[in-house]
This record gives structure tokens, C-alpha cells and sequence, in this order.
């Protein structure tokens, strides 16, 4: 899931739409410096991550877990819970091996 998704929850219709027609939408906000610590630690922790990733992550478990019934929304929060560091490392790796 690499669309923003939140607008198919306040707007059923772009679910159906197709992905060049799909919004996409920047995001800028300020966090207490413990918790952007905390970001870069992890992602300094866990090569496989970026922080696009990580801030697409935690508003996808935000939004499922108060409610947003949206498919994409639903899969993103499963995917994230149930993705092995291990599978993802050695897709890295494959990916870095073929360029």
C-alpha cells in the first residue's frame, strides 16, 4: 500500500478509482523530539524500513484500529503485523543482487 488510502475513507468513491487517478498527498507535522528519536533509532535498527513506511504504518494501525473499515487500510495494518524482518531483508537483498 503505497497510495494514500485515507481519502478512500472519507470518500468511498476513490476506492474504485484507478491508481493514476488516486491522490496522492504530502504530509508535514510536528512530533515531540522523543518521538522522531525514536523514529530514526528504529529505522537506523531496521534497515528495510524508511520513514515513509513507518509513518504509513502507524496511520494504518491508527485508522484500523478506530474504525476505518477500508479494505487497503484493513490489508496495510495485517501486512505490517505479519511481515517477517527476514522475508523482507532477503527481498532487499534479491532486489540489490539484480541491479
Amino acid at each position: 500500500m503505497d497510495r494514500n488510502h485515507l481519502e478512500s475513507c472519507i470518500n468511498p468513491a476513490l476506492a474504485v478509482a484507478a491508481e493514476s487517478e488516486t491522490p496522492f498527498v504530502s504530509l508535514e507535522s510536528e512530533i515531540p523530539e522523543v518521538l522522531f528519536t525514536a523514529m530514526k533509532g528504529f529505522i537506523g535498527a531496521n534497515p528495510n524500513w524508511d520513514q515513509y513506511q513507518l509513518m504509513s504504518s502507524a496511520l494504518a494501525r491508527f485508522l484500523y484500529q478506530n474504525g476505518c473499515s477500508e479494505r487497503a487500510v484493513t490489508e496495510r495494518y495485517l501486512d505490517d503485523l505479519f511481515v517477517s524482518p527476514i522475508v523482507a531483508s532477503s527481498k532487499q537483498e534479491e532486489g540489490s543482487t539484480t541491479t
